[in-house]
């Protein structure tokens, strides 16, 4: 029987607490320290997927909405949206919350994230059970942005 998972069997979700030290000199969080949670984010997620090892292909898309701020708490949610043989398509989304537990969206990240055998080499992972119409959409969005960066590489993007 071939191995198949839910989106719900490696959804993540983590919260941070922003800090001096992620603060530019704009007052504002670093984006290299907000790509750097979502690149973590994205590894846990398809590790989780495949369990094996993965490593980051690509960053197909990482929209900065809004900013976040010192002392924000800043919540990152990661779920597989798409994959393929060896490679599975990841979003992040990434919010601050409030004190009273609403939350806004400041960043949108999609991924690409390949499975590794023990010597490094891209690995068979495990297919998506798409369930719900928003995992549906989802699967298709992905399918037609593996297709596209299937075009650009072609082209040579």
């Amino acid at each position: 029987m071939e191995d198949v998972k839910r989106v719900e069997d490696s959804r993540t979700e983590q919260t941070y607490l922003v800090m001096h030290r992620h603060i530019n000199g704009y007052g504002r969080m670093f984006g290299g320290q907000l790509m750097q949670w979502i690149d973590e984010m994205a590894g846990i997620v398809s590790k989780r997927h495949a369990g094996m090892e993965t490593t980051t292909a690509s960053i197909d898309n990482l929209n900065f909405k809004a900013a976040a701020f010192l002392n924000d708490m800043v919540v990152l949610i990661g779920r597989i949206t798409y994959v393929g043989r060896t490679s599975m398509e990841v979003r992040v989304d990434t919010y601050v919350e409030d004190l009273e537990g609403m939350r806004r969206v400041i960043n949108r990240a999609y991924l690409v994230m390949v499975a590794l055998d023990p010597e490094g080499r891209p690995r068979k992972v495990p297919r998506l059970a798409v369930e719900t119409e928003s995992e549906k959409a989802e699967w298709e969005s992905g399918q037609k942005r593996y297709l596209l960066r299937q075009q650009r590489r072609k082209e040579g993007f």
